[in-house]
């Protein structure tokens, strides 16, 4: 249950635990932290927003850092943070030992597990569990951000209804954290609210697409086979509950082009240095062979919908071997795509934070 090579990332904790948290182990020393920045950054991802897309639990996702930073700065030891779970109806769950949801992992935790599992939410599968990833992948986002590499996200699609804004893949995307609703097009936005608003009164939910981008990563990070870009990033991206596809560039697309069109034909390099030989078009997403080639790198995640609905389900009583009608409590997000923009992020900066320091493209301290 750890991620990473040379800085790795534990994540530890229940739904309805006492808290949730994280142990990286361990981020290199002497880097500043902006903790209201971080603060910020948690705070997309926490549950209760004001919308019809999230659920009605609150929490403040409020991280205590406990070891590993001292007088703002990174120690070079574990830096361990917890989240304490303040708004906990365990209650709602009673019945999930016996009678599991669809499209969760109660059965599978429960026969993973030889029932020892912890079934309230969900337990450690709940999506609770990326609150301490988004902290995680905050700290990486800060480190990055000392290089100049930025990472920023947006929702594509949601329920069918499509970001109409594209912007070029030799660029990155703009930064619209602060925005309430995150994509380019804020018209589009309405009409995606509307459409999850719809979903939560039918009692169902939607799934929908992220895509996210990383620029000023350097060319010549990443190394064949196992150890690609986009292998690397990959793993992590499926780590996210509910992700159930990742493409990167033109993804799918790229099985119905031709050669002469998918490929990238290479630019004369500005200071004749081969690291710093551009592109005409970026239909890879910024990595050939599995290193990186110095342009953007794109990714497109896509989001099941959220498998606990209030609709009357099918299911299996485990006690009695015989099917049964299941009616899921609890709170649950109609959506889970918009609170998931700054996971996927996190995500990504976390993973390209340890591939990046495996390879050296940076020192281990700060100038």
């Amino acid at each position: 249950m750890s991620f990473g090579h040379l800085i790795k990332l534990s994540l530890f904790g229940e739904s309805h635990g006492p808290a949730v948290g994280c142990v990286l182990d361990a981020p290199p020393p002497g880097y500043s932290l902006d903790l209201e920045a971080l603060a910020r950054h948690m705070a997309r991802r926490a549950p209760g927003q004001a919308g019809p897309w999230s659920t009605s639990r609150k929490e403040a996702d409020a991280f205590e850092i406990v070891s590993g930073f001292y007088q703002g700065k990174t120690t070079g030891t574990p830096l361990a943070a917890v989240i304490r779970n303040t708004n906990t109806r365990s209650g709602d769950y009673a019945n999930l030992a016996v009678v599991p949801r669809p499209g969760h992992a109660d059965l599978t935790g429960r026969i993973r597990y030889k029932g020892a599992n912890d079934p309230n939410g969900g337990g450690h599968f709940s999506g609770r569990v990326t609150a301490p990833l988004t902290f995680a992948g905050g700290v990486a986002l800060q480190i990055l951000a000392t290089f100049g590499i930025e990472i920023h996200a947006r929702i594509v699609e949601i329920g069918g209804v499509e970001d109409r804004t594209e912007i070029s893949p030799l660029q990155g995307l703009p930064d619209i954290s602060s925005r309430p609703f995150p994509v380019l097009d804020e018209a589009v936005g309405t009409q995606i609210v509307a459409a999850i608003d719809a979903a939560r009164r039918s009692l169902d939910s939607l799934g929908g697409v992220i895509e996210v981008r990383a620029t000023g990563v350097p060319a010549g990070v990443g190394s064949p086979f196992f150890n690609r870009v986009e292998s690397r990033l990959g793993a992590m991206f499926f780590s996210i509950n509910a992700v159930r596809g990742v493409t990167f560039g033109d993804g799918f697309a790229a099985s119905r082009s031709r050669g002469s069109l998918n490929n990238d034909p290479p630019t004369p390099s500005p200071d004749g240095s081969l690291a710093h030989i551009g592109r005409t078009s970026n239909h890879a997403g910024g990595a050939e062979g599995g290193i990186s080639t110095g342009l953007p790198i794109i990714a497109r995640l896509a989001f099941k919908p959220t498998p606990s609905i209030l609709q009357e389900q099918q299911s299996v009583n485990l006690e009695t071997n015989e099917k049964t009608p299941l009616s899921v409590r609890g709170r649950h997000d109609p959506c889970i795509v918009v609170r998931a923009v700054p996971v996927v992020e996190s995500a990504m900066a976390f993973a390209l934070l340890d591939l990046m320091l495996e390879h050296g493209c940076f020192p281990m301290t700060p100038a």
